[in-house]
């Protein structure tokens, strides 16, 4: 069969499993919504982690056997928080509950994401913000869309007229990225307009994609949080690297997200 045929074949089939995809993750958030509601004060950091399990047990619930169905030769990636490459094949990367601790405190900012990655690249990806409706899906070589609509990059004219995001290093980081993360922020309250500091990823990442922030970046950080805005982003016509403008990968220490006219700017700024 020649190549153009074996690739065409494959896009057709990626695109319809990218709908069974969304059909899950609108399922499970769902069932998240429906957890949505008021402020419970926690004691305890235990108690805490058991509410923050409960919630992803109960995303996790609708999403293992329904993308184990649409999919059942693809591997699962057992821990959302874990870090650097897949062995080689087909793996489910699923953040049941990105941005869980939000939903936990009634903010608004929270999703669940699905991709799935085929020899350390990302080839599909939905992401759904239960609260708002909104459904965001890539497909490798297929573009980025909301809904029905195609999504595109910003295009500022320099660094100095750009909103750019970045989300906090996690409890317990390494005392050096926690460093990095907050002199990396000072140097973008010097070169950009504005700098936006939350959590998930994910959201800010969505927000690169749809031309509404120009650029984020992060240091360390999971394959679940980066995984699906990195395809998005990619193809919204934006330029993910690390940092220092190397080529990224989920084994990579850093991420930046942007805008094609300012991602060497920001490079250079997070540089210094």
């Amino acid at each position: 069969m020649p190549e153009t045929m074996r690739t065409t074949d494959r896009t057709g089939s990626d695109a319809a499993l990218l709908a069974g995809t969304v059909i899950a993750v609108r399922a499970a958030g769902s069932v998240l919504r429906e957890r949505f509601g008021d402020v419970v004060a926690h004691q305890s950091r235990d108690e805490l982690m058991r509410a923050l399990a409960a919630n992803d047990d109960a995303a996790l619930g609708i999403l293992r056997p329904s993308l184990t169905d649409l999919r059942p030769q693809a591997r699962w990636v057992e821990e959302e928080l874990d870090g650097g490459a897949l062995p080689p094949g087909e793996w489910w990367v699923v953040d049941p509950a990105e941005g869980n601790i939000n939903h936990l405190h009634a903010l608004p900012e929270w999703a669940v994401t699905a991709t799935l990655v085929r020899d350390n690249r990302p080839v599909l990806t939905a992401v759904h913000l239960p609260l708002t409706g909104e459904t965001y899906t890539a497909l490798a070589d297929g573009g980025a869309h909301l809904h029905d609509r195609p999504l595109r990059v910003s295009a500022p004219a320099g660094l100095g007229l750009s909103i750019v995001a970045t989300s906090q290093a996690r409890p317990d980081e390494d005392e050096r990225v926690v460093r990095r993360v907050g002199s990396s922020i000072t140097a973008m309250l010097v070169d950009a307009l504005v700098v936006r500091t939350a959590v998930p990823a994910t959201l800010h990442l969505v927000n690169v994609a749809a031309g509404r922030i120009d650029a984020f970046w992060q240091f360390a950080g999971a394959r679940a949080d980066l995984l699906p805005g990195a395809l998005l982003v990619t193809e919204a016509g934006g330029r993910v690297s690390d940092a220092e403008g190397r080529p990224w990968t989920p084994a990579s220490e850093s991420f930046l997200a942007a805008a094609a006219t300012i991602h060497a700017e920001a490079v250079a700024t997070l540089s210094r």
